[in-house]
């Protein structure tokens, strides 16, 4: 543990932040794998709003630092890679 007073304070900030960019990250996921479902049904308005919601919250990830940019842009393109082979095999 620190023993000066500004480096226990950073220690707690580091905590913190890293609580929310664990918990955006985790909501960035729970939306590849929502459009990945609604990849398999018929609903093209669904669809298309989880997968625009899904490039929304990447390219936030960005601005605030979470994800470098070209992670952004990997898992952006997997999941269109991986909608467009679902909507192949339908």
């Amino acid at each position: 543990m620190a023993n000066i007073k500004s480096s226990k304070k950073r220690i707690l900030t580091a905590a913190r932040n890293t609580e929310k960019n664990v918990a955006f990250k985790s909501s960035i996921k729970t939306a590849v794998k929502k459009a990945l479902e609604l990849g398999k049904g018929k609903d093209k308005k669904a669809l298309a709003e989880a997968v625009s919601k899904v490039y929304q919250l990447c390219d936030k990830a960005v601005v605030k630092g979470i994800l470098h940019k070209n992670t952004a842009a990997r898992k952006k393109s997997r999941l269109t890679i991986a909608l467009n082979k679902l909507a192949a095999k339908a």
